[in-house]
């Protein structure tokens, strides 16, 4: 098994563990705003095994139906994350509402506080593992899961302080005033969540520092050849597709090109291991003295 599908199972596991604490904790105290964080978690597992499903798509090899893949799978995941993070925060703030037309009475709220922030650490230790090896492995899925997380860490902690100074200070409408700013905050990650996940399915270009190294990398590992122009490049989970064209002098033998683009290819894989790279050859009428030169041995 991958590692991604691992740490993607790994998910599931600590999305249900979390769900059940944060159950409990609001159990224990009837408090608006940690139904609300426990509202949240659900959609925590329900995204997990989204991602999960997602990784096992993108995994399977290109066919006849899909000659370049099936990477893109990630992307539908994480573009359903950043909805179904929106519907959890529109369920909050509608909890928060009915909160504060009828401002509940909290029970046993030391219990359920040490329960609820127990809760949190858990998902705060998951997050960061799910961001750093998604960063590495180059899965969106996980990234989003991980970035998803971090907002429900940030929810815990607003909820916390919430019932901790309505507890303190008798001021019940605390609890759900502080869901509802919660609701929106969540709100709002969604939406950013969404949209950048959309840019991927839109066949966005490699960020600028990494087309840097790429451009970089076809300069100094292309002697021979005169220049490369009309780069391109896209991004679909954990690929990353590259084409241009090489300009080579009229009297370059064919082995000779493959030989160079044999270099290009090694060094662009080096630095993006799962790139996938297509390189045109044309002859020297054809350069536009723009694009990528050469640099000299």
């Amino acid at each position: 098994m991958g590692k991604t599908l691992q740490i993607a199972m790994g998910s599931i596991a600590v999305g249900v563990v979390v769900l059940c604490m944060k159950l409990v904790a609001w159990w224990l105290t009837g408090s608006v705003a940690l139904l609300s964080d426990a509202l949240e978690s659900t959609v925590n597992v329900a995204t997990a095994i989204a991602a999960l499903i997602a990784i096992r798509v993108a995994a399977r090899p290109a066919d006849a139906g899909h000659p370049y893949g099936h990477h893109k799978a990630e992307f539908f995941s994480a573009v359903l994350e950043g909805v179904m993070i929106i519907v959890a925060a529109l369920l909050i703030m509608r909890e928060a509402w009915l909160g504060f037309l009828e401002p509940p009475v909290l029970d046993a709220p030391v219990m359920g506080i040490a329960i609820n922030a127990a809760a949190a650490l858990l998902n705060a230790y998951w997050a960061h593992i799910l961001v750093n090896r998604g960063t590495q492995l180059g899965s969106p899925a996980l990234i989003a899961d991980g970035k998803h997380l971090w907002t429900d860490v940030v929810t815990s902690a607003a909820v916390l302080s919430g019932v901790i100074l309505a507890v303190a200070t008798g001021w019940t409408l605390l609890d759900p005033l502080l869901a509802g700013l919660v609701g929106l905050n969540i709100l709002w990650t969604g939406w950013k969540l969404t949209a950048a996940s959309l840019s991927g399915l839109m066949d966005e270009a490699v960020p600028d520092d990494t087309l840097e190294d790429i451009r970089r990398i076809i300069s100094d590992r292309a002697s021979g050849a005169i220049e490369a122009h009309d780069l391109r490049t896209r991004h679909a989970g954990q690929v990353t597709f590259i084409d241009f064209h090489l300009v080579v002098d009229g009297q370059t033998t064919v082995d000779e090109a493959h030989r160079i683009c044999d270099k290009i290819e090694q060094s662009l894989n080096a630095r993006l291991p799962k790139a996938q790279i297509t390189i045109h050859v044309e002859p020297e009428h054809k350069a536009k003295h723009s694009g990528v030169l050469v640099l000299s041995p």
